[in-house]
């Protein structure tokens, strides 16, 4: 369980809240693509990049030139990091009651660079499982030069909560009896059939 703090408490519909260690890991390991925010000369600034968990730590894939590696280059880079997963649209009676339901997760603290080199392959290598899994035995490991364009950013889960909505339309009592659909349109991502690149034959069994 995570420890609730001024800025893991959200200012509207609090019941939605969780700081189960269990909700909160299901979230980051099924969506595929975070948002890196964090402020360069007082502006903010966003990244969408991907992500992979470990434990209790989740890290970040980025360039070696990007400004937030510089950044945390020196000491650290503070960073809120916000991964999403939309399940469905709730369409109400009314406009104002339109909604989604969702599975988020967001976690704030202070980001670090991963230099070690075995610890920065283990993370790569857990990253392309994520993708697919049984990948990494199937594909050719980083170069000294690829590795070193690549960085990857540390930042342990300690200040995290995640957000949840589920169920239907919640409309005002008086608009119920009002003739417009309401319901929920649910929203999934499914893989599709893999298509080969040139050259290539077959699909492998961890594929299919």
């Amino acid at each position: 369980m995570y420890t609730q703090t001024p800025r893991t408490t959200p200012s509207r519909s609090r019941e939605r809240a969780s700081y189960d260690a269990d909700v909160v890991h299901a979230i980051l390991d099924e969506a595929l693509v975070c948002h890196l925010s964090f402020v360069v000369d007082g502006m903010p600034r966003v990244l969408p990049t991907l992500h992979v968990r470990i434990d209790d730590t989740l890290y970040v894939h980025a360039s070696t030139g990007s400004r937030p590696l510089l950044l945390a280059r020196s000491g650290g880079l503070p960073v809120s990091i916000a991964a999403t997963l939309i399940d469905g649209l709730v369409l109400g009676r009314s406009q104002f009651h339109h909604s989604v339901n969702y599975r988020s997760v967001v976690a704030h603290g202070l980001a670090t660079l991963v230099e070690e080199e075995a610890h920065k392959r283990a993370v790569l290598t857990a990253l392309v499982e994520k993708v697919a899994t049984g990948r990494a035995a199937d594909s050719r490991e980083p170069d000294a030069q690829e590795l070193a364009k690549t960085a990857v950013l540390a930042l342990p889960l300690v200040e995290v909560a995640a957000k949840v909505r589920t169920g239907g339309v919640v409309d005002e009592p008086e608009d119920y009896a009002l003739p417009h659909w309401a319901g929920v349109i649910p929203l999934r991502v499914e893989r599709g059939t893999p298509e080969p690149d040139e050259g290539v034959v077959g699909v492998p069994a961890y594929l299919s």
